[in-house]
């Protein structure tokens, strides 16, 4: 489906945000790895968080091209997990907070039962074994994450970490591919002002946001 989400998203980028229904459907029987018809791809492009859907005239539409940023729906996520690569490691916690129009709307967050948490994790996060001896499962937490997300713009703070991790988790519980828009916010950081350094350590205290914005526990 990756390679899917990418043609889809130069196709609208390339047609202002608008394609036709022969369009998707070549885009659909070419990259796409399934064998269903474009109907139900369709559908699975939405259940992963594809923003997709189809006009009053039957053309396809990328809808956050369409909305309004002030309507458009941002989940900030951040992760912690026992480990870099999540073919070896899985999240430990998961926080996330659902913005609309500037405000919070909805929020997430929760541990995740791990029987393994190195020492060094602990001193970085915060995050005790006793916090995740009685926690939820990670299909659990995943199932209501994938559910929380919809398909807002997933936000994170170098978003390639937390997008990818959980990408690969959601793929390997059987809950499909991360299909949302992303948007890190190092990358806007670098547009915005310019910065020794852009960790958020160093950014929050800059901004002077530490009582609002504690980089760990």
């Amino acid at each position: 489906m990756r390679k899917l989400f990418s043609a889809l998203t130069d196709a609208f980028r390339a047609h202002q945000g608008k394609i036709d229904e022969m369009h998707y459907r070549m885009l659909a029987a070419r990259y796409a790895t399934l064998f269903e018809d474009s109907e139900t791809i369709f559908l699975l492009l939405q259940a992963s968080g594809y923003p997709i859907e189809r006009d009053d005239e039957g053309n396809y539409i990328l809808k956050t091209y369409f909305t309004p940023i002030e309507e458009q729906r941002f989940c900030i996520v951040d992760i912690e997990t026992n480990g870099a690569k999540p073919s070896r490691a899985q999240i430990i916690e998961v926080g996330a907070v659902m913005v609309q129009g500037g405000k919070i709307v909805d929020r997430l967050e929760s541990f995740v039962a791990c029987a393994y948490l190195p020492e060094y994790i602990s001193k970085v996060t915060g995050i005790e074994p006793e916090d995740l001896k009685d926690a939820p499962s990670r299909r659990e937490v995943l199932t209501r994450l994938r559910a929380f997300l919809g398909d807002a713009v997933f936000v994170a703070h170098n978003v390639a970490f937390d997008f990818g991790f959980l990408d690969a988790s959601f793929e390997r519980f059987g809950l499909g591919s991360l299909g949302n828009r992303t948007l890190c916010t190092i990358d806007l950081a670098k547009r915005t002002f310019k910065s020794e350094r852009y960790g958020l350590a160093h950014l929050r205290e800059t901004l002077g946001l530490e009582r609002y914005a504690p980089t760990h526990h």
